[in-house]
């Protein structure tokens, strides 16, 4: 009501579930986990706007608009047109990306009434503007999908992310990285199993039972002798008693 404008349809579905969404996550390094992974959508009372206020606290100090430079291409047929500080444009913060930008709902048609229609942009830190998506359906999934890594956002511009963050994007999400190498070679990130070598049944060698040494015809019949003449004292002791 303040602004007069509408949330879009799939925001407000998202604010009447949860107000806000804050996910972090951490790796653990010589047994202590270090925060890496960040998930941020402010709350509706953070849904604060931009340009519409000083940045500075001095009399006639220049405000966002002030400071935008006008001398960027205005939007194509590919290239949709960038956002504006100004009264032609709102602009509200959904993420503050730690300090590394600003991902924001745009609403593109101000004047002279509010358009419905809202775009996701990225606001890098030298107030350049990259669009991200149409609708906030289509943001968070990217939000998701990317894990929340640091400078992910940055991804979506034209000089990529920093050799730190690149690091990490190539443990957790490789393929995001490297998407013209996947372009190129469909099969450089598939993992080619071969499920007859995995799987296939290692041959045992029999285990020869040992069998007990043979003994010489001679023993043999030596200890039938003497089983015999056992048997026959046994006979003549019981013949006698």
């Amino acid at each position: 009501q303040k602004n007069s404008c509408v949330l879009p349809e799939d925001l407000k579905n998202f604010y009447l579930m949860t107000d806000g969404f804050q996910m972090t996550w951490s790796v653990k390094t010589d047994d202590t986990p270090m925060p890496l992974g960040s998930m941020v959508i402010n709350s509706v009372s953070k849904l604060c706007r931009l340009g519409g206020s000083s940045m500075y606290t001095l009399p006639n100090a220049p405000t966002l608009a002030d400071l935008e430079d006008d001398t960027d291409e205005e939007g194509n047929g590919e290239k949709p047109e960038k956002p504006h500080f100004d009264s032609r444009s709102l602009i509200f913060e959904l993420d503050p990306c730690n300090g590394n930008g600003k991902v924001c709902l745009v609403y593109k048609r101000a004047e002279p009434v509010v358009s419905p229609d809202t775009e996701i942009w990225f606001l890098d830190r030298a107030l350049y503007w990259h669009f991200l998506t149409k609708t906030f359906t289509a943001y968070y999934r990217l939000l998701i999908t990317h894990l929340g890594l640091p400078q992910w956002q940055y991804a979506f511009t034209s000089y990529g992310v920093s050799p730190q963050a690149k690091q990490w994007f190539n443990m957790y999400k490789p393929i995001t990285i490297n998407t013209a190498l996947l372009s190129e070679e469909a099969d450089s990130f598939v993992n080619k199993l071969d499920p007859n070598k995995v799987f296939k049944g290692k041959n045992k060698t029999p285990v020869l039972k040992k069998k007990p040494p043979s003994q010489p015809p001679g023993s043999q019949k030596s200890q039938t002798s003497m089983t015999s003449a056992k048997v026959s004292s046994l006979a003549g002791n019981s013949s006698r008693k």
